[in-house]
């Protein structure tokens, strides 16, 4: 993958003080405002980090159409990549228009067959499941979400001999600059805070650094923490 594949996204690095006034409270208002506001290209391709992690822990499906579930779809790049590979994907998000482009683009990328969007609201509702393949890519808000409980109660819908990827910002941007306001958890911590229990095996758990770039063209750092867990 090149660099530039990694899409941030603006207001999921992390936990920070909410300094803008005028931010929706409500995640759906607050996440509806944010896509609105983007280019319908951005996010259509799968996140770096992820595609690392599918091909270098052999994640495939276990038979054709193998269920996966992609938390906080976004524009849908991961989504219509996992599809593309043979999986069946159900790509979830609280905002109608980035599910929208999630259809939009499985339907350009002849695989909408295979990619089914879901409208929840995660601290509410989830699909139930089972999946063989759970992925949560930078699912981080600066609203106030109980992340932990969403990624626990999405770790219990992986059946068995099913994956659960995760892939969070450690760091801010190289190019942010030091006054960012972003707080992180480490990879151990958010490990700790999904709270798998018996029967998981960890394969990975780690903080790696990569190059990427700015909206702006610039080349930068950037650090994500790497979660892999494979259920027994």
């Amino acid at each position: 993958m090149t660099s530039d594949a990694h899409q941030h996204h603006p207001g999921r690095s992390g936990h920070h003080p909410d300094r803008h006034g005028d931010r929706p409270s409500d995640p759906a208002q607050f996440w509806e405002q944010h896509y609105g506001a983007l280019a319908e290209d951005w996010g259509t391709r799968p996140n770096a980090s992820l595609v690392r992690l599918v091909e270098e822990h052999a994640v495939v499906p276990p038979g054709p159409g193998a269920p996966a579930l992609d938390l906080g779809a976004g524009h849908g790049g991961d989504a219509v990549w996992l599809a593309a590979r043979g999986w069946s994907v159900t790509a979830v998000d609280v905002s109608t228009t980035a599910l929208g482009r999630v259809d939009a683009l499985a339907a350009a990328h002849a695989v909408g067959d295979a990619v089914t969007t879901e409208r929840h609201d995660l601290a509410a509702s989830m699909p139930q499941g089972p999946f063989s393949l759970v992925t949560a890519s930078f699912f981080q808000t600066p609203l106030d979400l109980d992340r932990d409980a969403v990624l626990h109660r999405a770790s219990r819908t992986v059946g068995h001999g099913g994956w659960l990827l995760v892939v969070d910002h450690a760091a801010a941007p190289s190019w942010a600059g030091p006054d960012h306001g972003h707080e992180f958890p480490t990879a151990a911590e958010t490990l700790e805070g999904i709270g798998l229990g018996d029967g998981w095996v960890v394969e990975r758990c780690e903080r790696v650094t990569r190059t990427g770039t700015s909206p702006e063209g610039q080349q930068g750092e950037l650090v994500d923490n790497l979660l892999v867990a494979r259920r027994l």
